[in-house]
């Protein structure tokens, strides 16, 4: 296969959180963990409405509300102030989904961090807003929660954990904290528990959540800078970007770019990837004169006619490919939406048969 079509993106991610949503990949290791304390994790996540078997998908969506909820309750009824920040020990940056990889492919700190900010809400949830504030000697990378989640103490934890993380990341072995300041109350036996987790002073009860670290890091390489794929994943997110501001229609046929490979192409997903009943996605989509069924069947043709064009996949692989169950259905809906058979239009293309 050749480079540029290993790294060709078809379509945009399956979907972006809805506001108020969140990766349920925030709670991978939790099963461990609680397990670790002796307690039932299914219990658990069904006690603050958490279907168990949707945390093995790490890109399904969850309530950022539901998380916090559990986090909390959790540090209480396990008899850990830190849980937050506990799980976040297991974890790692990808947590964050497709963006990280895109900060560890940017050229500096800077633009790592700017990228972080800037798709964050797209990968992974619209719920904290992030900046960047460089001061001639310390620089801080801040963030608050715009959603109402109630006690969030534990994933204010969590979060500065898995923001440091990251900036260990991207910053390199060398990359030191300056501190680490946090919106919560936190006791003083707690304190040193903290900063030992942290690896450097740590501030409650402030006004920001704030990472603080030398502004000259802000100017440092990323040892896993990669040209290509920052140019490829940068673009490809602000595709995505400008796409989630389309019309439903237009965010709907992004959708299905996305879902289509995933075999989990559903109306039922759609709508709760943007938020609504499907009641509510099926009025807004006849407003505009169209059904899901017409938009599916609309990419799936539009995706085939690239890939007969390429010739590199079989009509077999094609069809399974694009969700049909056979090879025969694919052929039947190609022909009534082209007048042609899939061989005519790849032999007509100059593709293989």
């Amino acid at each position: 296969m050749a480079t540029h079509d290993f790294f060709r993106l078809d379509g945009p991610l399956d979907s972006t959180p809805a506001e108020g949503q969140m990766r349920i990949a925030n709670l991978s290791g939790f099963s461990g963990l609680v397990q670790r304390f002796g307690a039932d994790p299914r219990a658990l996540l069904e006690r603050h409405n958490i279907d168990p078997a949707a945390v093995r998908d790490p890109d399904n969506y969850i309530e950022c509300k539901s998380i916090a909820s559990l986090l909390e309750y959790c540090s209480s009824s396990l008899n850990d102030p830190l849980f937050g920040m506990q799980l976040a020990q297991i974890q790692d940056p990808d947590v964050y989904g497709c963006v990280t990889a895109l900060c560890r492919a940017a050229p500096t700190v800077r633009d790592s961090l700017h990228c972080f900010i800037d798709y964050l809400p797209l990968t992974h949830s619209p719920a904290p807003a992030l900046e960047l504030v460089e001061g001639m000697q310390t620089s801080e990378l801040r963030w608050h929660v715009t959603a109402d989640l109630g006690s969030n103490q534990q994933a204010n934890y969590q979060a500065a954990a898995l923001n440091l993380k990251l900036l260990q990341t991207v910053g390199g072995r060398s990359f030191q904290p300056s501190y680490v300041s946090l919106a919560v109350s936190a006791r003083q036996k707690e304190l040193r528990d903290i900063e030992r987790l942290l690896g450097c002073r740590f501030h409650g009860d402030a006004h920001n959540n704030a990472i603080a670290f030398p502004t000259q890091v802000l100017h440092q390489p990323v040892a896993s800078a990669n040209r290509l794929l920052y140019k490829l994943l940068s673009g490809y997110l602000e595709k995505v970007k400008d796409e989630s501001r389309g019309t439903v229609a237009e965010r709907v046929e992004a959708y299905v770019r996305g879902a289509l490979h995933s075999g989990h192409c559903s109306i039922e997903r759609c709508a709760q990837k943007m938020d609504v009943s499907v009641r509510t996605l099926q009025a807004s989509l006849s407003k505009e004169g169209l059904r899901f069924s017409d938009i599916l069947e609309r990419q799936r043709i539009e995706q085939a006619k690239v890939y007969l064009e390429e010739g590199h996949l079989s009509l077999d692989d094609i069809a399974a490919y694009l969700g049909y169950a056979e090879q025969s259905s694919f052929g039947r809906a190609f022909k009534r939406w082209t007048s042609v058979t899939p061989r005519q239009y790849r032999q007509r293309a100059g593709g293989n048969t």
